[in-house]
């Protein structure tokens, strides 16, 4: 491997780091909703990983069709959480994967609908989405510098809070001090400085990797044959939509930091993409996927805007799919101190969104009204999501995502206050 290879492989192993905890929370959070046992649970985690990496890679590789060719890495969707446990619940484990396959055809098939809506994301509203990205996922970050869980009785502990507040200054002292590729994987080394005082503080727990099997192998139909359930497949293609919106700030949002223009054609490869993905992970049991907002921030700080080291993200995610114990590594980074990491890189997806802000005319009031409006309704509505617990639960899947439902109101706003303008 050549010098450049080896510093793409490193940035790409912080990428890898940044979404690695995102990515295993669905189907840890799934499975044990739905009481599955610890040999499920391990493939439900292990497919989850290999198929991040395989979606990945075909959202990376443009050919005619797939790919739309921006530094993005697809995980998992947290959204999918609650529908997939009530599914499941209700209908079975074969009518969760019946209704992921059926919404991934539906998205390949109307990818050409919805790629037309780029005219429906002017600066000013895709600013205002990818701002709001980033201050939702920041309350996230403060609950893992707490130890990960606010009801915890220890939550807060003042060696949590050390390590948290050490990888946060690891990370700005490299940003601030340091030069050339150390300073591009500052929060790799946060990450890791993080972790070595934790360990010496007795707070990394090494069983993940101990109970890990050695190798897992994809397996069509794991959990048995898919059922195709009317409603469950509704909810699930109602689900992709909003999985689409929040992916569409991702792109972006990449877009913008890489001086790339997202075009509608390069939508239609992207959605078609996340499609194909779906469906995939409909047929080897894991669940939908969407662009990593955390990992726009990375891009943002690292500097490294190519599409290399997300290369070698990928392939790494393959690779822990395949050798759970190798991936199980990961898990060993505390809470507090993966918190640190993603307060950075949360708040550098923030200030990209603010930068783009800041070419709005804000001369024009029904600007300051757009974005006032949005980002209230983003933030606002995230924090206290039982605002809408008596209306339906289709509704709140919408109301309760303070990404989509900032996304709708900017969209909307600006359709009726300023048409389809192509300038601010």
């Amino acid at each position: 491997m050549n010098e450049e290879n080896g510093k793409a492989a490193l940035v790409g192993l912080q990428h890898l780091l940044a979404m690695y905890a995102g990515a295993v929370a669905v189907p840890l959070l799934i499975g044990t909703g739905l009481g599955m046992d610890a040999q499920q649970m391990t493939y439900l985690i292990s497919m989850d990983i290999f198929m991040c990496g395989l979606a990945t890679l075909l959202q990376l590789t443009v050919t005619k069709y797939f790919g739309i060719g921006l530094p993005v890495i697809l995980g998992c969707a947290i959204q999918v959480v609650g529908p997939a446990i009530m599914i499941g619940s209700q209908a079975g484990i074969g009518a969760v994967f019946g209704s992921i396959i059926v919404a991934g055809l539906f998205l390949m098939v109307t990818a050409g609908i919805f790629s037309k809506i780029k005219v429906l994301f002017p600066t000013i509203v895709t600013g205002t989405v990818i701002t709001v990205i980033g201050l939702t996922l920041i309350p996230v970050a403060i609950g893992k510098m707490g130890g990960g869980d606010v009801s915890m009785s220890n939550f807060g502990e003042p060696r949590y809070l050390l390590q948290a507040f050490v990888t946060i200054a690891l990370i700005i002292g490299i940003q601030a001090f340091g030069r050339g590729f150390i300073r591009s994987i500052a929060v790799l080394i946060g990450l890791a400085g993080g972790t070595l005082l934790a360990y010496f503080m007795g707070d990394v727990n090494f069983s993940a990797i101990s109970q890990a099997p050695v190798f897992q192998v994809p397996h069509p139909f794991y959990f048995g044959m898919p059922t195709f359930d009317i409603v469950s497949i509704i909810l699930m293609i109602i689900i992709v939509i909003v999985c689409m919106v929040e992916s569409t700030g991702v792109y972006f949002a990449l877009g913008e930091i890489t001086e790339q223009e997202v075009t509608g054609e390069d939508l239609k490869r992207g959605y078609r993409t996340e499609g194909l993905a779906i469906l995939l992970g409909g047929i080897f049991n894991t669940f939908p996927h969407t662009g990593f907002s955390q990992n726009v921030g990375l891009v943002q700080l690292s500097g490294i805007k190519t599409r290399l080291p997300i290369y070698f993200a990928a392939i790494f995610l393959i690779i822990l799919g395949l050798f759970p114990k190798i991936g199980a590594l990961a898990q060993v980074i505390p809470e507090a101190v993966l918190g640190g990491g993603m307060l950075v890189m949360f708040g550098m997806v923030a200030v990209a969104g603010m930068r783009m802000l800041s070419k709005v005319d804000y001369n024009n009031d029904k600007n300051l009204l757009i974005v006032a409006v949005s980002i209230g309704f983003g933030l606002g509505f995230n924090m206290i999501p039982q605002l809408f617990d008596r209306l339906p639960e289709t509704l709140q899947l919408f109301t309760s995502n303070g990404i989509v439902m900032s996304s709708l109101t900017a969209v909307v706003l600006n359709l009726v206050l300023n048409g389809l303008k192509t300038k601010e």
